[in-house]
């Protein structure tokens, strides 16, 4: 028998102008607490990155997405929100920013595989 696991997942977007609201889609984070499941994944478009962000630098914005996976997946090296446990993490990742990095609100859904659902949503809202 087949037993659908709750999740929640988040888009990360990339907004090189705050005071203007306008973003791209780069990544994708979804945990589950009853599989103590997270996984975070981001794909930065060289070509929309050049055409929207021309004030930004392309290897700093990278920095600042691999620090979100760096806790996402509870790196010792960027304690202490790394080791929170997940579902703290993930509240901390998903919080409400104003900075270039920010969250969608969050969504809820049941699948009886997270990492197949994982990756559908990756593929329909960040590649």
């Amino acid at each position: 028998m087949r037993e659908d696991k709750l999740y929640h997942y988040a888009v990360i977007r990339l907004v090189p102008k705050v005071e203007r609201e306008e973003f791209f889609n780069v990544g994708l984070i979804l945990f589950s607490k009853e599989e103590k499941y997270i996984r975070l994944k981001y794909h930065l478009c060289t070509q929309k990155f050049d055409l929207m962000c021309g004030d930004l630098e392309y290897e700093e914005v990278i920095s600042s997405l691999e620090t979100f996976k760096h806790i996402a997946e509870g790196n010792i090296n960027y304690k202490p929100i790394s080791l929170m446990d997940i579902p703290e993490r993930f509240r901390w990742l998903t919080a409400v920013r104003s900075t270039i990095i920010q969250t969608s609100p969050t969504h809820a859904g049941k699948t009886d595989d997270l990492d197949k659902t994982f990756d559908r949503l990756f593929e329909e809202v960040v590649v």
